[in-house]
């Protein structure tokens, strides 16, 4: 279904078409600049780093989720290999994985989502091909992200666990969670948005965790767009709420923020860990390394992100 007449307005006013150029396919990555790296840096006070990555194998999410993913399928090429014959000699260990690319945590290319027969920035949908894959805004068009990242932990300004399945997060919520991580958001900062829907997954319900979900909702999409977020990331599976709030449209914070905003996202962060540490001492800035692996034509790529403070 075409988004409503209210959602194509939005559209309109939020679209970062022709700002980096004609011919940009990196959206609000170029947001994420040198000093977007320095203030990261300059947010690190221990040095401890935190894993925000789930780990990548058959106890991946996509169980039932979104068609024709698949958990990775992990196998041996060779098995203690010797070139020389001699077991006395170097003896090799070699695999490969076959995965979808959106299978764990991830980043999303700007052309994982087209509408009206366009993607970012005026490209024809056209674009992505059975053989090449997204010819335009792949995923390899992104480059390092490297920037201060800000938790904003939803649940935590509710006095709740986690927020439950088809909660819709507002602006309001975001402002709240901000007023309490105490920081001031600056263009290109990371936004990790915590839900708690990760706790699901963690405690093995898998099916749980990747049906119904809290997340963002068209009602954030402005205050995104008016803080200059170089990438916002969530620890759900869909990344917007689900089901929609209105089925006239099918996910219409991905189809704005990719193809009119060119704005980063991603999926499936595990905040769980960091959420407690930023509550033990109050302190909800960090610096956020999430650079998606540089697969040609990537619609998608799995990142091993981490937070250190």
């Amino acid at each position: 279904m075409p988004l409503s007449a209210e959602l194509q307005e939005l559209a309109a006013r939020v679209s970062n078409w022709g700002r980096w150029g004609e011919q940009d396919e990196r959206g609000t990555a170029n947001l994420i600049d040198a000093e977007a790296a320095r203030r990261g840096a300059a947010a690190v006070r221990t040095g401890r780093s935190i894993s925000l990555t789930m780990p990548l194998g058959a106890g991946s999410p996509q169980e039932g989720g979104a068609p024709r993913r698949f958990n990775p399928v992990h196998s041996m090429l060779t098995l203690n290999e010797t070139y020389t014959g001699s077991v006395h000699d170097a003896c090799f260990n070699d695999d490969m994985v076959v995965m979808a690319l959106a299978a764990g945590t991830h980043l999303d290319a700007l052309a994982h989502v087209t509408y009206d027969g366009s993607m970012y920035n005026g490209f024809p949908a056209e674009s992505v091909t059975a053989a090449g894959g997204a010819t335009r805004c792949g995923v390899d068009k992104i480059g390092p992200v490297v920037t201060r990242g800000v938790l904003l932990d939803v649940p935590a300004v509710k006095g709740v666990e986690r927020l439950e399945p088809g909660y819709a997060i507002t602006a309001d919520d975001l402002d709240a969670a901000v007023e309490r991580a105490k920081v001031d958001l600056q263009p290109g900062d990371a936004v990790l948005v915590r839900t708690g829907h990760m706790q699901l997954y963690r405690q093995g319900d898998v099916w749980g965790y990747n049906h119904d979900c809290p997340g963002l909702s068209t009602r954030t999409i402005e205050w995104v767009h008016d803080h200059d977020i170089g990438v916002i990331v969530d620890d759900t599976y869909v990344f917007e709420v689900w089901p929609p709030e209105d089925w006239a449209s099918m996910m219409p914070v991905h189809m704005i923020h990719l193809r009119d905003m060119g704005q980063l996202q991603g999926q499936n962060f595990d905040l769980e860990d960091l959420a407690a540490a930023c509550a033990e001492d109050g302190i909800y800035e960090f610096l956020f390394t999430a650079t998606p692996e540089p697969v040609s034509g990537g619609c998608s790529a799995p990142v091993a992100a981490v937070a250190t403070r």
